[in-house]
């Protein structure tokens, strides 16, 4: 589970976030990789090894463990390793993850649906932005697949942002040791919508108890080493360069789901987060807006044709098929030059959708979606807002309407015979 710097931050100046407003988001959490340089090895009882130069740290880790257990009301089955690693070591354990967990095939069908909105330039590499991102960003992980828990740290000691990361990454453990919430998601790659929304479960629970920690166990001067964070230029850079549909998805889940857990818990308690993890939330919508979580405002079913690639002749396969979701959506819409407040309205209409991207012959490519919104009204508003937003499409492109008034489909195609090539095969009238 990443722990992005800036976006914690504004967690711990007592903020619940801005309130922003997914296409497949290419960020998997990062595992163990070799180190690059020595790190004390883990003993048994998950501290650091008994004589290591981290032993005062890991005394002060194992406090910080059980103070987060008696905050957070969840208790560790079992112990759990940790690791301090240098900014070199996670930077190489994030590629190292990144090849393991996103398929090629994967990255280069989500690169073309970004290109194809416009999303990102036409020469980019999404691996390269990726990875650049989560280097510039990432300060501590846990590791569900190894049960273990690594933070970043400059000089090996237990300062205030190591203490700071460190009772967020050990809440994830106690998750993970509690829930099945990352069992569930392991290796589904065509849901990200549904796997923000739960993101912003266990991060913004995480951001909650890390922000109720510190209030009680940092000096003022450890409280002022961590807001002094956000004024590193360089983490600054990275998200200043990153594309919005990869750093506002990636600060999502920190910052709205730290609004969405934050409600939940002055209600409830714990308890009543702890509830979620039985009846997680289906979409973004219901994060961006907690009373549809509340009424069950389940998305609307949308499905792609099975038959689509057959009937577009030889050579064409489907790439990828995901759902966009309201905050992607929003996001690409404001990218592509739609004014902010008319871009969100535009896409809280948001009912389901489903997109397919599409390779064809000689370097062809289509890329379909199909979208469904709670009225008439609200697919018109989107409409044209979509077709606004289509202006910076890096293909030919058009907002077709379906079956009924509340369906449109959003069709680029690598040239004009191609999309309408592509809208024949639909059904569409293009």
């Amino acid at each position: 589970m990443l722990a992005i710097a800036v976006a914690l931050l504004v967690a711990a100046c007592g903020s619940n976030g801005p309130s922003l407003t997914p296409a497949p988001v290419v960020t998997p959490a990062p595992t163990a990789a070799p180190s690059v340089a020595p790190s004390p090895s883990p003993a048994a009882s998950g501290a650091g090894a008994s004589g290591s130069p981290n032993a005062g740290a890991d005394a002060v880790y194992d406090t910080i463990e059980q103070q987060v257990q008696d905050i957070r009301g969840l208790r560790a089955k079992k112990p759990v390793p940790r690791q301090l690693i240098t900014t070199a070591e996670l930077k190489q354990r994030l590629t190292d993850q990144f090849d393991k967990d996103a398929p090629p095939a994967y990255v280069a069908a989500t690169e073309r649906l970004y290109k194809a909105l416009g999303l990102i330039p036409a020469d980019a590499s999404l691996k390269a932005q990726t990875l650049d991102l989560l280097g510039g960003g990432v300060v501590a992980f846990y590791d569900d697949d190894e049960g273990k828990l690594y933070v970043t740290s400059k000089t090996g000691q237990a300062g205030g942002p190591e203490k700071f990361y460190f009772s967020h990454e050990y809440d994830h453990a106690l998750q993970d040791q509690n829930f099945t919430v990352f069992k569930d998601q392991k290796g589904i790659l065509d849901q990200s919508d549904r796997i923000l929304a739960r993101q912003a479960v266990f991060e913004g629970d995480a951001t909650l108890l890390m922000t109720q920690w510190a209030a009680g166990n940092l000096t003022p001067q450890e409280l002022a080493d961590i807001i002094g964070l956000s004024a590193d230029p360089e983490v600054t850079a990275v998200l200043d360069r990153a594309p919005k549909i990869l750093s506002d998805p990636l600060q999502f889940p920190y910052t709205t789901g730290f609004g969405f857990i934050n409600q939940v818990n002055g209600t409830g308690g714990w308890q009543a987060v702890d509830g979620l993890y039985a009846n997680m939330p289906q979409s973004t919508e219901q994060i961006l807006h907690p009373e549809k979580y509340q009424a069950h405002e389940a998305p609307v079913a949308v499905t792609i044709p099975t038959d689509l690639a057959t009937k577009l002749g030889s050579g064409w396969n489907v790439a990828l098929q995901d759902t966009f979701g309201e905050l992607q959506t929003g996001i690409w819409l404001k990218e592509g030059g739609v004014p902010a407040a008319t871009a969100d309205a535009a896409a809280a209409g948001w009912g389901g959708d489903r997109l397919a991207v599409l390779d064809g012959p000689n370097d062809s490519w289509a890329v379909v979606m199909q979208t469904a919104w709670d009225t008439d009204a609200d697919a018109t508003a989107f409409e044209a807002a979509a077709t606004t937003a289509l202006s910076k499409a890096q293909g030919s492109a058009k907002v077709l309407p379906g079956a009924g008034g509340k369906t449109r489909w959003v069709v680029v195609g690598s040239d004009d015979a191609t999309l309408g090539k592509v809208a024949n095969a639909l059904g569409l009238a293009g």
